[in-house]
């Protein structure tokens, strides 16, 4: 009965320690795989002390959303020199406070610190986002970090918080070290996927197939992608609506949150 309670207590410990192990492992992340390269959250634009019980902290977004000190926001917006003439004479589907700011990009969400009271038109909080709901033509926006080119070889990928509405997609939009535009055909959201949530996903980098993209104009050029594309020094990340806003509303838009990319470090 001893040699036996022995030889259970040794089989119980051996156990113990080989599911400890496996646990251990289980925790560690793949070998290899690439560290965060940044991380972009948005600031909320503040609530004034004097703001009325409906103020809604939306504006057009300027490089003061950005919470990452090492990160520059660039706008792409065709249709930027339109701006001041819309904040005297809104488009339809949008309001003067679209205007604020240096494009049609909005900084959208409800989450202020400390929040408010009471969220505007009785709305679910939402994350910081960009949204391109009042864009009168395709646009895009990217995140630069001022020291560093992104190595996006290998097992970098981008992980994100999205909404999508209508037929709008979120598009991964990349610079090149040399100043090709790149823009993904992997697409994030569907008519199936629209929704009043904003859900988190991503992707590998090296699953993604790249068509040319003109900026001045945010359209695509040509209709073969780009083979091999040299993804080792990345100059610019970030997201493409590639098509025109419905205004305010559920409509045809996208929002980005949290944009996260997963990848090496390259001094400048």
């Amino acid at each position: 009965m001893h040699i036996i309670a022995r030889m259970s207590m040794r089989h119980a410990i051996v156990v113990f320690v080989f599911l400890a192990a496996g646990h251990l492992l289980a925790q560690q992340p793949p070998p290899g795989l690439p560290p965060v390269f940044f991380r972009e959250e948005w600031k909320q634009i503040e609530r004034p002390a004097n703001a009325p019980a409906d103020f809604v902290p939306e504006g057009g977004v300027t490089p003061a959303a950005v919470t990452n000190g090492s990160l520059e926001l660039r706008l792409y917006d065709p249709n930027a020199k339109s701006v001041p003439a819309y904040l005297k004479q809104p488009p339809t589907g949008s309001i003067a406070r679209d205007w604020g700011g240096p494009s049609c990009i909005q900084l959208a969400g409800y989450n202020q610190n400390p929040p408010p009271a009471n969220v505007a038109a009785g709305q679910r909080t939402d994350p910081p986002n960009l949204w391109t709901g009042v864009c009168q033509t395709a646009v895009a926006a990217t995140l630069r970090d001022k020291n560093n080119y992104a190595d996006l070889t290998g097992l970098a990928r981008i992980r994100w918080v999205t909404r999508t509405s209508g037929f709008h997609l979120v598009r991964p939009l990349i610079k090149l070290a040399d100043g090709t535009w790149l823009v993904g055909d992997y697409g994030e959201g569907a008519p199936s996927s629209n929704s009043t949530l904003f859900l988190g996903s991503e992707f590998a980098v090296a699953s993604v197939r790249w068509l040319p993209l003109d900026i001045a104009r945010v359209v695509t050029r040509g209709q073969a992608y780009v083979e091999k594309p040299d993804l080792s020094k990345v100059d610019e990340i970030g997201f493409a609506d590639l098509l025109p806003g419905s205004g305010h509303g559920w409509g045809g838009f996208v929002n980005v949150a949290r944009f996260e990319v997963y990848g090496r470090s390259v001094k400048r």
